[in-house]
């Protein structure tokens, strides 16, 4: 991004306060923690997610013909109940439900959202729309310019405000948070240069990676970004990520948070063991 050098003084009680934000590695110096706070404070408040919650959960079969994914127990709550308790710890509090599969179940479990703090509107899929389906039929409901959208069967320990300050730093249609792990290759991997994504390997060869970051399945997104989704049918918003990103115009925010995928019975059975330790 261009940056213009200022000159400022500052009361030295609030400098001690930018000085306590410096961590040496997310913030580095004073330009970089004043400019931060600034963002912080300036930008506009998001305030909305969209979860996408309506998979039929083929892989986790035949437990997924009697509850959907995302109801799962992990620590004796389900996880889209971690999800929701995230996004109200950081102030978002309109939430959209995008459900398919057994949809009426999490509508019976979460009704309104009153008791959990949040208000939370329910768009259902007639029949399967994929994730990009299913941001289109929740396009009249999106009211910021900027909003997250999350993966209904995901665990993540990762700081909002953050991630949407980088977001609103970069400038561009689309963040997506992204993670490193051992193995790739069961995830898909994702080349990163800088702050920007270049390009994703779909099926990258075990041992021969070139990176170990992976999608985590949380995204900030501007509006704008609707106008890549075809109006109707079924489509895929990961799709449209490496058009984005062979166009400049798509950041990867690297997180060293804990982060589990409720893809597959091992990595359920791993959430189980894992996430009731770490919170």
């Amino acid at each position: 991004m261009d940056r213009k050098r200022l000159t400022i003084t500052l009361n030295k009680t609030l400098l001690k306060k930018v000085d306590d934000v410096i961590d040496g590695t997310k913030i580095r110096n004073k330009s970089h923690a004043i400019e931060y706070l600034i963002t912080q404070s300036i930008s506009p408040q998001v305030t909305q997610a969209v979860v996408l919650a309506g998979g039929k959960g083929l892989n986790m079969r035949p437990y997924t013909f009697e509850m959907p994914k995302a109801l799962f127990p992990v620590g004796g709550k389900p996880i889209l109940e971690y999800i929701v308790e995230m996004l109200r710890r950081y102030e978002i509090r309109n939430i959209i439900f995008s459900i398919g599969h057994l949809g009426d179940k999490i509508r019976d479990h979460f009704g309104d959202g009153e008791k959990f703090g949040v208000d939370i509107t329910y768009v259902s899929e007639e029949k399967e729309a994929g994730t990009g389906g299913a941001l289109v039929l929740a396009k009249k409901h999106i009211k910021n310019e900027t909003f997250l959208v999350i993966h209904g069967d995901i665990l993540i320990n990762l700081n909002i405000s953050d991630f949407i300050t980088f977001h609103k730093e970069q400038g561009l249609p689309a963040t997506i948070a992204l993670t490193s792990v051992v193995d790739p290759s069961s995830f898909g991997e994702v080349a990163l240069h800088g702050t920007r994504i270049t390009r994703f390997i779909e099926k990258p060869k075990k041992g021969k990676q070139l990176s170990q970051l992976i999608n985590c399945g949380l995204y900030a997104l501007e509006k704008n970004i609707l106008s890549f989704l075809p109006a109707d049918g079924y489509s895929l918003l990961e799709d449209i990520f490496p058009k984005l990103a062979s166009m400049k115009q798509l950041a990867g925010f690297n997180f060293e948070g804990q982060w589990i995928d409720i893809g597959t019975p091992a990595s359920y059975e791993k959430a189980i063991k894992e996430w009731k330790v770490k919170k």
